[in-house]
């Protein structure tokens, strides 16, 4: 790379440095150098370094220069005159371009004159022509490809696209749990979240409920009696909107996250079935759920009648 100046070879050094630090260091989503502020000051040094080294060696070739006879000083100076010349790109172009040099220009010069402008007969640039042949070859495929072969179409694409988005929302929403609404909420088996919900529970519920479930101000939790309705979603909605009014409990929405709003109602129906020390007589209606007998009747293998 000594032909090379300096102002290219230094960024093609801090550049596969770059690349080695990227590919290295396991930053996620984000580039390590924003990641880390920490290799960004690394690259910033390495920078300065770099920078410092094409100093010294420029000096110590000014120290060296002095020190040389005039015929090896004349030797260095033309060798150092040498500039890193684009040879393969400046070829490309000449051809690519397919005009001839102005000495040559005699052997296309038409009879035509205006007033002394005179006409070439210069061919069409060999790029224009390739890519002239590049977009013919393209649509013939492309013809072939979603109108001869029925290939897919926008609207395929659009499918494809809501579907795959479809997908990210409900992997962000299992990460996500405050998204949770009375539209979304699901019961939580988790020992985890039924721990969490019983600490909510006994924070704020036993002075109405008790801590059994068996039922005080509030009613009893462990029957099959509801006064607004069972089940999740209906439990999710009476703890975020509260009960009836002037006799319910209050909305808890203003006070606990959607999350912790699903995990206390999710440990409220866990006291369904167990029999607490001192339980309040039963109030409101027998519920059931009906989406889950539906499920059952629809699984159920069909009666058999003998004659």
């Amino acid at each position: 790379m000594k032909n090379i100046p300096s102002w290219i070879r230094v960024p093609i050094v801090f550049f596969i440095i770059f690349g080695a630090v990227e590919f290295f260091i396991d930053s996620g989503e984000k580039p390590a150098f924003i990641e880390y502020p920490a290799v960004m000051l690394f690259l910033l040094l390495v920078l300065l370094i770099l920078i410092a080294i094409e100093a010294i060696v420029g000096a110590l070739e000014n120290v060296m220069l002095h020190k040389l006879d005039e015929e090896a000083k004349a030797r260095f100076l033309a060798e150092k005159e040498k500039t890193f010349e684009f040879t393969w790109f400046k070829e490309t172009y000449k051809k690519l371009l397919g005009s001839k040099p102005i000495e040559e220009e005699g052997e296309i010069i038409l009879d035509h004159n205006y007033d002394g402008i005179k006409e070439l007969d210069n061919n069409l640039p060999p790029w224009w022509l390739y890519g002239f042949y590049i977009s013919i070859v393209f649509a013939v495929v492309y013809m072939l490809r979603f109108h001869v072969f029925d290939g897919y179409t926008q609207a395929d694409e659009l499918e494809t696209e809501l579907a795959d988005a479809r997908e990210a929302i409900e992997a962000y929403k299992k990460t996500a749990k405050n998204l949770v609404d009375i539209n979304t909420v699901t019961l939580l088996t988790d020992a985890a979240d039924l721990s969490a919900g019983k600490t909510i529970f006994e924070t704020n519920c036993v002075a109405c409920h008790m801590a059994d479930g068996g039922g005080g101000i509030g009613p009893n939790l462990t029957d099959d009696h509801w006064i607004l309705g069972g089940g999740i979603k209906n439990v999710f909605k009476t703890v975020s909107e509260g009960g009836r009014s002037g006799k319910g409990m209050i909305a808890w929405k203003q006070q606990l996250k959607p999350l912790e709003m699903a995990q206390v109602s999710s440990y409220v129906l866990t006291f369904q079935g167990i029999s607490p020390a001192n339980p309040k007589d039963a109030e409101g209606d027998i519920w059931v759920d009906e989406t889950a007998e539906a499920a059952v009747e629809a699984t159920a293998p069909e009666a058999v009648i003998e004659e």
